[in-house]
């Protein structure tokens, strides 16, 4: 099998938070690069590094000519419209960027010898299978609740999977479609949408908190758990697939672990208070608990050779180290507006 660093990838939506993490781990693992995004970046940045970028709108057919006709190995597909990023609700956004924009991208794929198609899928998808204390399978059916913000989000994702899988069978294109749940992650953006309200991001205002010593609470039930993933390990998964020889995949991002409130607060606790002033802790039972969702990542470590390599401590202690480095300087210090 051809070793990786060989090979050239396209990462569309390469300026929001997963891709530039991403980039950065196929950059350090020798990857040929070419980056894509719409958010108002230093290009110089790229590069300087190396990498080649460019802006794309992948609703714009025309906008693929910017990208390389021949030599993409494969194609990372992380760009889409969501509702962190919704300021107002625009549902003819989720249509046309998630489903029009899908379907240029896997055209773009056919007409240029791509060999493989990877996709990111929002673990909305299983929301009905949220809090029942069971793992989630990766072949799980995907179902759309048609209420709340979320509900044309999902379904444009939900079709967007649907037109991955015709490109699989009907033209043989090799195809990962990759469940997300919140990935976890330093950078410098502390805020995202919430029914088009910008809210916090309820783990980087917690870790806030611990910094400067606040109070934490603890609300509903603190033994109530989930499964909290690492950047580095979602990077980790996506080389993995790129690298596979596989036709097809379906896979859950996790760690296949639970992680209760309680473990996640105190957790939060020990690595970002100061020793000699921690944050205190305050139960509140009466507040609503956290979604429960646990994800059985069986094939992906079957399939794939995947293996999480960051506790959730471990990945705290990372994210505090990348608080300390300046590597994020080309990226306004906001979220990206729909």
């Amino acid at each position: 099998m051809e070793r990786g660093p060989t090979k050239s990838i396209l990462v569309l939506g390469a300026t929001g938070t997963l891709g530039t993490y991403f980039v950065d781990e196929l950059r350090e693992a020798g990857y040929t690069i070419w980056a894509t995004g719409k958010r108002n970046i230093d290009e110089d940045y790229y590069r300087r590094r190396g990498v080649h970028y460019t802006s794309v709108d992948i609703t714009k057919k025309a906008d693929f000519e910017k990208l390389p006709r021949k030599g993409i190995d494969s194609v990372v597909h992380i760009a889409g419209a969501m509702p962190a990023q919704m300021a107002s609700y625009k549902p003819d956004v989720y249509l046309s960027v998630n489903i029009m924009g899908t379907l240029n991208v896997l055209d773009y794929c056919l007409g240029t010898n791509v060999q493989s198609y990877l996709f990111t899928q929002s673990h909305s998808d299983v929301a009905y299978l949220w809090n029942t204390g069971d793992y989630i399978r990766p072949d799980a059916a995907r179902k759309a609740i048609y209420t709340g913000d979320h509900a044309v989000y999902i379904i444009s994702k939900n079709a967007a999977v649907d037109l991955v899988e015709h490109y699989n069978q009907e033209f043989g294109l090799r195809t990962f479609v990759f469940r997300l749940p919140t990935i976890y992650c330093y950078r410098p953006v502390f805020d995202m949408y919430v029914n088009g309200k910008k809210t916090p991001i309820a783990y980087r205002l917690l870790i806030q908190k611990a910094i400067c010593s606040e109070t934490i609470e603890i609300w509903g039930d603190p033994l109530k758990s989930k499964d909290i993933v690492y950047v580095k390990d979602f990077n980790q998964m996506l080389i993995k697939a790129i690298e596979s020889s596989r036709t097809k995949g379906i896979y859950n991002v996790g760690s296949g672990v639970p992680t209760t409130l309680d473990e996640q607060i105190k957790g939060i606790v020990k690595v970002f208070s100061p020793e000699d002033h921690p944050s205190r802790i305050v139960y509140r039972p009466e507040k609503p608990s956290q979604h429960s969702y646990l994800y059985d990542i069986s094939n992906a470590r079957a399939e794939l050779g995947y293996e999480p390599k960051f506790s959730y401590l471990e990945m705290l202690y990372d994210m505090k180290n990348e608080m300390n480095k300046d590597r994020f300087s080309h990226l306004k210090d906001s979220i990206t507006e729909l």
